[in-house]
């Protein structure tokens, strides 16, 4: 099985696809008017607009809702990020150490979404994302 990507269901489409062109630094490709893709090199951010939801089942995903998910991105230094993105995004917290190794940040899309950036820091945090 491979992961393939992370939807997220916006109110603002293009809004939430030009913050996620900013902050990956990546153009998306637009595949329909009211669908875009974020594409790295692991996995695809998808960004569908409200009304792609009636597509599977109406009222199955509500946009600006999520607090349970948090989109993180592993990025070479998360310091260097935090000065790119400091003045752009809602903060929920600046880069620090978190227990299992990783320096992280965290922030909030136009929807309300968390976005970590995270930096493997200790040896065993690197080892551990060494080849993925």
């Amino acid at each position: 099985m491979k992961f393939a990507s992370t939807r997220l269901i916006a109110k603002d489409v293009k809004l939430l696809v030009g913050f996620y062109e900013i902050v990956t630094g990546t153009e998306a490709e637009w595949l329909a008017p009211v669908f875009a893709e974020i594409v790295t090199s692991s996995a695809a951010l998808a960004i569908g607009a409200e009304e792609t939801v009636a597509l599977f089942k109406q009222g199955s995903s509500v946009p600006s809702s999520n607090r349970t998910a948090i989109i993180e991105f592993q990025v070479e230094n998360v310091d260097a990020e935090y000065e790119r993105l400091k003045d752009k995004v809602e903060w929920v917290h600046e880069p620090k150490m978190m227990p299992w190794g990783n320096k992280a940040m965290q922030f909030r899309d136009p929807e309300g979404t968390a976005v970590s950036f995270y930096t493997p820091a200790t040896d065993a945090a690197k080892k551990r994302f060494a080849g993925r």
